[in-house]
Formats: structure tokens, C-alpha cells, sequence
């Protein structure tokens, strides 16, 4: 996993905004703190709890000068139906290469579900250098991160 105070892992891939775009992690970072919240499969209650509750925070993580993206291993077509069925401002990282996945780390198999290498939920919150300033990781894919903790990582990027 990556972890405090190490350079946040590269990537490129496509970008779910209604449309699909290019995203580069490069791209994003240098204006404001980016917030990545990885996350393990669209349309599923823990996945759709986390993306609503980041939306429900976007106002102040956006006041404290952040961007936020969703990344799961899914298409943009699909994050696309997610992004428009929950109502989410924010644009969701589509990964089906698995290259940020597994740079950060967080593959994971949910077998009962049957879903394989997809992320583990983790949260990163980088500055305007790339350099991750938190980093929370579930123990549980089911587990949702503190998000008064999160606005508060994000405030003081």
C-alpha cells in the first residue's frame, strides 16, 4: 500500500464525466489537494454509500481547493450510469487495466461476489506536489472511511 509521505503512483486512464476522456494523475495534481477514493465495484451498497457520502462533502472539499475522483476497476460506461444514477459531481476513474490499482496496491478478490482484482476501498489525499498527505486503507471492503476525518485531511493539505 502506499503511504504517507511517498509520491503518489503515476497513472492514466480513462475518466468517467458524462463523457469518457483521458485522466492523467499528473494532469490533476499541482492545483489544489486531489482526493483519489478507490473503491471496489459500481452499484454496490458499500461502493454507492461511499460515492454518496463523498458527494454529500463535495461543497467542502471543493472550498478547501481539492478535487476528488472515484477510482474502481469498472468501464466508464458503467461509472458513467453510477455517476448519473447517485447524482455525482465529481468525475470516476475508470481503471479496467488495473494499472493504479495495482500501483497503490489494493488488488483484491471479493469471491463471493465474484469480482477479481479489483481496489480494495482506500482513500489518498495528495498536495500540489504528488506527495500523499493521508492514507486510509480498509480492512474490510465493506468498511466506509471516517469522512469528518477525511474533510479534515483534506482542509489542511
Amino acid at each position: 500500500m502506499v503511504s504517507e509521505g511517498d509520491d503518489a503512483p503515476e497513472f492514466t486512464n480513462k475518466v468517467a464525466t458524462g463523457d469518457v476522456e483521458e485522466f492523467s494523475l499528473a494532469d490533476a495534481v499541482g492545483e489544489g489537494s486531489t482526493l483519489l477514493a478507490f473503491f471496489p465495484g459500481a452499484f454496490t451498497p458499500p461502493c454507492s454509500n461511499e460515492m454518496t457520502a463523498l458527494q454529500e462533502h463535495l461543497d467542502r472539499f471543493e472550498d478547501a481547493g481539492a478535487s476528488v475522483y472515484g477510482v474502481s476497476a469498472d468501464s466508464p460506461f458503467t461509472l458513467n450510469a453510477f455517476r448519473e444514477e447517485h447524482g455525482l459531481g465529481f468525475p470516476l476513474v475508470s481503471d479496467m487495466s488495473r494499472e493504479a490499482i495495482r500501483a497503490y496496491g489494493l488488488e483484491i478478490d471479493v469471491a463471493d461476489l465474484g469480482l477479481h482484482g479489483v481496489a480494495n476501498r482506500a482513500v489518498y489525499v495528495l498536495d500540489d506536489d504528488g506527495t500523499v498527505t493521508y492514507a486510509w486503507e480498509a480492512e474490510s471492503p465493506e468498511n466506509e472511511p471516517d469522512y469528518d476525518e477525511l474533510v479534515e485531511a483534506v482542509e489542511s493539505a
